[in-house]
């Protein structure tokens, strides 16, 4: 079950190390005895499959409903910890049962994803997002590498199929919890098909696949990244130009940051580095312009021009998922570009995000707080804690700084970590 939370030496899991070198053992701590455990003590769900997700941050039980966007994301988060950190048997497990859950009961007749369900997986709402499907994609695609599953794989591309005709058709489609502004388009579905549709084109070997994924990639570069107002932005208008209004000077720090993570990713499995430097750069305005000097931590949303108010609703709290966003995508720049800003933007945002998002009772990190770092109530896009986010980054994370150690050179590279994998009853 992890470490005791009452455990003196328990204190070592919220504090970032000083040496980089020790950096990826820590968030693999983190990862497996402080966020982990919390979802394998209250979030399984052992009578009707899938995971609770509305839960307070004692795990106390909010509502029983199941959102499929939270299904399909633990589905990849379950997936990931057996593939990418150790297969333990209970991480399948629960795995299985979430890829149960989502495939009996979230998509319809036309291979669209539901966006609600009852505990039991009787639908609650219909095709309100077309996010959910995106991630249903995703959660499938590292399912099938864990297990081989064709069924994943079809259900994969069926999704596939159902959400790249819609996007394409010009017609309305399910955008909750975000209403998409008439005449625009958004970043955050380049985003998402970006990377989830390079994943199974990746895995299914499909070209047709992978060159759709490549279409929202070149989306995000062309027209989203703005180094005319060095911004990343949310909004564009449907030809892809720059729209002077609310909507178009939204920018959402955490969105653009991981985007251009997910865009790092790409261009390192596609063996590109062409437009690398304009990736880098998307994210430095990011995180810079993100940061709140005053409070510290990320701010939800700006106005890219400073006009207040921001169009981006409660653009001043500051949530969870920007700031590990941002913890696993420093360190994946760093890797492309070993500059030393890298390390001084993870440190900086991690070393806030320990002090105040970590819940030290029960483990897993608060969700929201306000801007000046008070626990806030308000439901914030969808009423759950979520399972993804933190886990993914901590994922990615621990990997990067695997790969940066075996570089030599790096301040990843000590001996620290040599020591750390050394194999037991080992000498020398």
């Amino acid at each position: 079950m992890g470490a005791a939370l009452n455990d003196p030496n328990a204190n070592s899991l919220l504090r970032l190390p000083d040496e980089p070198a020790a950096w990826g053992s820590f968030y693999r701590r983190h990862l497996v005895d402080f966020v982990v455990p919390f979802w394998m003590r209250h979030g399984v769900d052992e009578r009707h499959g899938g995971l609770l997700t509305c839960l307070d941050d004692a795990g106390g039980m909010v509502s029983t409903d199941k959102y499929m966007w939270s299904q399909t994301r633990a589905l990849w988060t379950f997936s990931a910890l057996y593939r990418r950190i150790e297969a333990r048997a209970e991480w399948l497990a629960v795995a299985h049962g979430l890829f149960d859950f989502c495939r009996r009961f979230g998509m319809d007749e036309n291979d669209c994803w539901r966006f609600r369900t009852t505990r039991e997986g009787e639908p609650l709402d219909g095709l309100l997002s077309i996010v959910t499907d995106c991630f249903a994609i995703y959660g499938m695609v590292e399912y099938a590498r864990i297990t081989g599953s064709t069924e994943a794989v079809e259900i994969a591309r069926r999704t596939f199929r159902s959400v790249h005709a819609r996007l394409d058709s010009g017609r309305p489609f399910g955008t909750a919890p975000y209403p998409l502004p008439a005449g625009m388009k958004a970043h955050r579905y380049s985003m998402q098909c970006s990377l989830v549709f390079h994943e199974l084109g990746t895995l299914a070997e499909d070209p047709e696949i992978r060159d759709a994924a490549w279409r929202h990639t070149r989306q995000i570069l062309d027209h989203f990244v703005r180094p005319e107002h060095r911004a990343v932005v949310e909004y564009v208008n449907v030809d892809g130009t720059f729209s002077d209004t609310p909507p178009g000077r939204a920018m959402v720090p955490g969105h653009g940051i991981e985007s251009m993570w997910f865009q790092l990713q790409i261009f390192r499995e596609r063996g590109l580095t062409d437009e690398q430097g304009l990736v880098l750069r998307a994210m430095e305005w990011c995180l810079e312009r993100g940061w709140d000097a005053e409070y510290g931590g990320l701010f939800l949303g700006l106005d890219i021009f400073g006009r207040e108010p921001p169009f981006w609703k409660h653009a001043t709290a500051k949530l969870w998922w920007p700031a590990t966003e941002a913890l696993c995508a420093t360190l994946v720049a760093y890797e492309a570009d070993p500059d030393p800003r890298w390390i001084h933007h993870h440190r900086k945002i991690v070393e806030w995000s320990l002090r105040m998002f970590p819940v030290a009772e029960h483990g897993e990190w608060r969700q929201r707080l306000t801007r000046e770092g008070a626990p806030m109530s308000e439901v914030v896009a969808l009423p759950v804690k979520d399972p993804f986010h933190l886990a993914r980054a901590l994922i990615v994370a621990v990997e990067a700084a695997g790969r940066l150690a075996a570089r030599a050179g790096t301040p990843f590279s000590s001996t620290v970590v040599a020591a750390e994998r050394k194999p037991a009853g080992s000498s020398g």
